[in-house]
Parts: C-alpha cells; sequence; structure tokens
C-alpha cells in the first residue's frame, strides 16, 4: 500500500510540474523574449487594424496586389492540408488549369511555358505565405498596370523583401505576400 501512495503522490508532483509549471514557464518566456512570434506574427495595416498573419497566407482579392499561392483549403486555417490528389486525377488537373486561367487573367503579359508549378498547385499546407522570387518577378506587370507603379519600382520592392535561407542552408529565398503587398499599398496609399 505504501508502494501505491508513493506512486500516487510521484504522479501528481510530475504532473504539477510537466502539466502545469512548464507550460506557463514557457509561455512567460515567449510572451517577454519573443512577443511578436509567441502571439502570431499578428501585421497591422496602414490604419492599425490588424488585417492578418505572416505565418498564414490569405486570398488576395484586392487588383494590384501580389497573389499567394493557391490553397487547397480555401486558406482555412482550421482545415489546413493539400489536397493530396494524384498527378493523374482529374480533380487536380481540373484545379490546376483553372489556376493557369487565374494567373493568365492577373497576368496576361506572361505565357503559359512561363507558369511554374508553384503558381498554379497548393501548397502541402494549403496556407503557405510564401512565394517564390520568381513568382514574385512573374507577377510584377500585372500588378504594375493595376497599380500604375513602375516595373522598376515593384522589383525594387521584391528584392527588397527577399528572405534568404534559413541559417543560409536550408529552403530556397522566398517572399512574404503580406508584407509584399503591404509595401505595394503602402506606396499606392489605398
Amino acid at each position: 500500500m505504501r508502494s501505491v501512495w508513493q506512486s500516487i503522490r510521484t504522479t501528481i508532483v510530475f504532473m504539477v510540474l510537466c502539466g502545469l509549471l512548464y507550460p506557463l514557464f514557457l509561455v512567460l518566456i515567449g510572451q517577454t523574449v519573443f512577443p511578436f512570434q509567441a502571439n502570431g506574427e499578428l501585421v497591422k495595416g496602414p490604419n492599425g487594424a490588424v488585417v492578418g498573419s505572416r505565418l498564414i497566407a490569405q486570398p488576395v482579392t484586392q487588383p494590384g496586389l501580389f497573389q499567394p499561392r493557391p490553397s487547397a483549403v480555401n486558406y482555412a486555417a482550421n482545415g489546413s492540408g493539400g489536397s493530396n490528389l494524384g498527378p493523374t486525377n482529374p480533380a487536380l488537373i481540373k484545379e490546376v488549369r483553372g489556376n493557369i486561367l487565374a494567373f493568365e487573367k492577373l497576368n496576361p503579359t506572361v505565357s503559359v511555358s512561363q507558369i511554374g508549378p508553384t503558381e498554379v498547385e497548393s501548397s502541402a499546407s494549403g496556407l503557405d505565405p510564401d512565394i517564390t522570387v520568381r513568382d514574385a518577378m512573374l507577377q510584377i506587370p500585372g500588378v504594375a498596370k493595376a497599380t500604375g507603379l513602375s516595373t522598376h519600382t515593384l522589383k525594387k520592392l521584391v528584392l527588397g523583401h527577399v528572405r534568404g535561407r534559413f541559417l543560409g542552408i536550408w529552403g530556397e529565398p522566398h517572399v512574404n505576400v503580406m508584407d509584399l503587398n503591404l509595401a505595394v499599398l503602402k506606396l499606392t496609399h489605398k
């Protein structure tokens, strides 16, 4: 009976330590040292209101802004995931064709042969907030036409928002769509 009570006390002590004190300690560290990251990297627009998160892609409906990767989950953060459709699945082929048409509509100067897979296929999460530098550069003529900004200005803007490889090793250089679009809105005063 003594070992049973000892087991119960040990369980309670470790529940308090591991289930309460340790998580509270990590929250305290996160909120004091990294508050922006700990709170979801929420971004405020020109008027000071929260417009979204740098970590989650959102649909862009306003003309003259850069488009994120297509989303298999319609940018619903509560349902993150890819389509899981195989390359010969008719539904995937139909989705990609629709995405090609949408991309062509926004970027009429880009030929179909220039369109890369990341511009018409959704990411694994369906919520990828970043696009490749190449994808951003291909969208410049369409954004320039819709906003009146010069292609030179937009190229400078894109190159100024490029994030390199993580620790200089992993991933590819990319551009966060929300940051880039907020910079475009700042220049156009919308």
